[in-house]
């Protein structure tokens, strides 16, 4: 296994992460650890996978939150996030798939066929979900260069057939994972897997309720990375990490210390998900008299939503695997019609963090968050909650146009 063939991101990684957060004044001393980890993004996590394979655990890949992480969890097996949010894997993608596709499916694709993620190289199993058509027929060709299984994903959620064929999946999910592992599933593993899981959400969702302060302890870039950070770290260590980073923003709020400037305009972001280092919104807008505080998307709010009540869970395995089921379909991607729950929860959002406006964030040629642009900006609008969308990709060429746009609105908040 070659965990070497990463140069290319260990060269362009710290330079940009030191522009953009460490130049950040009066961080919380919390962010250290995040800090550790993105400098050597592929030296201390995959370090501990390739001991945790030698050990005889099996370790899974995913991209969206709708894989199970609580499934794997209680087979005894690894998950980890995987790479997608540069813009130098994309060319070795672009002589499979077309130029004119979503940055993240590209950049996906790139990052294994070229071999400059270490977690693609160290997983046994990647695990898809067909939450968009260029994803879907993306892990066909990731097929012939991965092991892969892919999760097929209702688009009707509200159907009964719906949570029929979804509860079927996961099922089908299992068997697969068990194969893989060699363990069976339990109840009581299963129990114990969603009960870490929720820990993690737990500690994350309080990092977000403390940005509900004006002005909120943490900078929305900094929050960003937490999550972002969690999607690959050790489950435990995440928990660990996000609840002391929670206890000290407490302190801050109680001392009223911010690296925020008081008179940011607090920001929503909304739509596509950004993995790491995807900071090129949150650094525009922090740098432009704004502040983000919520993110309305599957590296925000969505991921780590719908915390289980362990305790009111049933000990039968198939009641277990049907709550467990049920609480994923109920997330409110865009891959989903109609999806009214997604219009709610911005506007919910939109309340709760007292947002002076939403930035609609896509990625050129996502298609899903694209066309829901229409129905969010509407009902924005009739709350009188100012809206902008950007359109963008991982290059930096439109920084600049970017900066005019986001400042023009800022300036109009004002």
């Amino acid at each position: 296994m070659d965990l070497e063939t990463h140069d290319m991101l260990l060269d362009a990684l710290p330079g940009l992460y030191e522009k953009i957060y460490l130049s950040q004044s009066n961080r919380p001393e919390g962010m250290g650890f995040y800090d550790l980890v993105v400098s050597d993004i592929h030296g201390i996590r995959p370090k501990e996978l390739v001991d945790a394979k030698k050990a005889g655990n099996k370790i899974i890949g995913a991209f969206c939150v709708y894989v199970p992480e609580e499934i794997v969890l209680a087979l005894d097996a690894i998950l980890v996030g995987l790479c997608g949010g540069t813009e130098f894997s994309m060319p070795a993608a672009e002589e499979y798939l077309p130029r004119n596709l979503c940055a993240l499916i590209k950049s996906s694709l790139g990052f294994k066929v070229q071999k400059t993620c270490a977690y693609y190289q160290v997983c046994d199993l990647i695990i898809g979900e067909t939450t968009c058509e260029g994803k879907k027929k993306m892990f066909e060709i990731l097929e012939e260069h991965t092991p892969m299984y892919v999760i097929q994903m209702p688009p009707k959620p509200d159907q009964a057939n719906s949570k029929e064929f979804w509860l079927q999946e996961m099922k089908n999910l299992i068997v697969k994972l068990e194969e893989i592992t060699g363990n069976e599933l339990t109840a009581e593993k299963l129990k114990e897997g969603i009960r870490l899981v929720n820990e993690k959400r737990t500690a994350l969702q309080r990092i977000a309720e403390t940005r509900k302060e004006h002005p909120p302890p943490i900078s929305g870039k900094d929050a960003l990375l937490v999550t972002q950070v969690a999607f690959y770290d050790d489950v435990a260590r995440a928990t660990q990490k996000a609840t002391e980073l929670y206890e000290e923003l407490q302190d801050r709020i109680k001392n009223g210390v911010s690296g925020v400037d008081p008179s940011a305009k607090r920001i929503m972001i909304s739509g596509t998900p950004m993995a790491i280092p995807n900071w090129k919104m949150h650094d525009i807008v922090e740098t432009s008299g704004g502040v983000v505080v919520i993110e309305e998307n599957c590296t925000g709010a969505r991921y780590y939503s719908k915390i289980m009540d362990v305790d009111s869970l049933p000990d039968d395995l198939n009641e277990l695997i049907t709550a467990l089921a049920d609480r994923y379909l109920d997330l409110d991607c865009a891959c989903f019609t109609p999806n009214d729950p997604r219009l709610e929860n911005i506007l919910k959002y939109a309340e709760e963090f007292k947002v002076d406006g939403v930035i609609y964030y896509c990625l050129q040629n996502c298609l899903t968050y694209s066309i829901e642009v229409y129905k969010a900006e509407r009902a924005l609008k009739e709350k009188g909650i100012p809206f902008l969308k950007i359109e963008t990709d991982y290059g930096t060429e439109d920084v600049g146009q970017l900066y005019t746009r986001v400042e023009a609105f800022i300036e109009m908040l004002k």
